[in-house]
């Protein structure tokens, strides 16, 4: 009988490439999910100072998913994650402006 517990694989410290995947995907990401609230958000696309609203909502979901980003195992594993997030993100995005209003 084994008394060890067994160990999960460490985070690996993929710095660099889970720093770009976060700056760059994050970014975008942001950009996708702010627009969601930009026109399905209270009041729709037209709604009076929902543009300050929204420009100002973007810098904290980028810095969230910047930060989330290194508890990835890898640079890889973030890459296709976000990267997924995005089409996602994006597909609805562009569905959701396609609707009429």
């Amino acid at each position: 009988m084994n008394s060890k517990p067994e160990k999960k694989a460490p985070i690996r410290p993929d710095w660099w490439s889970k720093t770009l995947v976060g700056c760059l995907l994050g970014w975008t990401l942001a950009l996708a999910l702010a627009g969601l609230f930009a026109w399905a958000g209270p009041g729709g696309i037209a709604a009076p100072q929902k543009n300050q609203f929204v420009m100002w909502l973007i810098a904290p979901i980028w810095m969230m998913v910047f930060s989330l980003t290194y508890l990835f195992r890898s640079g890889l594993s973030a890459l296709g994650w976000l990267g997924a997030a995005n089409l996602l993100a994006y597909a609805v995005l562009f569905m959701y402006r396609g609707l009429p209003t």
